[in-house]
């Protein structure tokens, strides 16, 4: 069994993450993936203006990368003590700390990309702490959950709260 446990600062994740534990400590063959979405990637780093001149594109376009992968790494550093406090958990509970992988991703959809690296990673299950919205997102359904809950198809969804 392959659990992906969506992981943020919310109590309702770390909810989430002690209810894995408890419930699924002894279950032999459970493969759990922590997974955390970084915010969105600053506006700057998206795009970087382009030229007319192939040497001055192709530069701008390797330096851009290289932007972008120093803002992911430093973020995911900033983010890692929130996956290694999730992990810690985990083992508290008697899980076994070989059968648990950290991992971020890192897009403006949240949960797009939770469903992706699901569906990428052929995890069974998708875990998260109910997120709370406001009052229009509950209304027209556009919270996490209620994205989830429609788009994560194939999957057990456990939301808990």
């Amino acid at each position: 069994m392959r659990l992906l446990v969506a992981v943020d600062e919310s109590e309702n994740a770390r909810r989430a993450v002690q209810y894995v534990g408890s419930l699924l400590h002894r279950t032999p063959n459970v493969m759990v993936t922590l997974f955390h979405v970084l915010k969105p990637m600053p506006r700057v780093l998206l795009e970087h203006g382009g030229s007319e001149n192939p040497d001055i594109e192709e530069a701008l376009g390797t330096r851009l990368r290289r932007d972008q992968q120093a803002w992911v790494k430093q973020e995911i550093e900033a983010e890692c003590s929130l996956l290694e406090r999730a992990c810690e958990t985990l083992v508290r509970a008697g899980f076994d700390k070989n059968l648990v992988t950290l991992k971020f991703g890192h897009e403006d959809d949240i949960a797009k990309t939770i469903v992706e690296e699901a569906t990428i990673g052929r995890y069974e299950t998708i875990v998260v702490g109910r997120t709370g919205a406001s009052g229009i997102t509950r209304i027209f359904g556009g919270g996490i959950t209620d994205r989830l809950l429609r788009d994560a198809r194939g999957f057990a969804l456990w939301i808990i709260e």
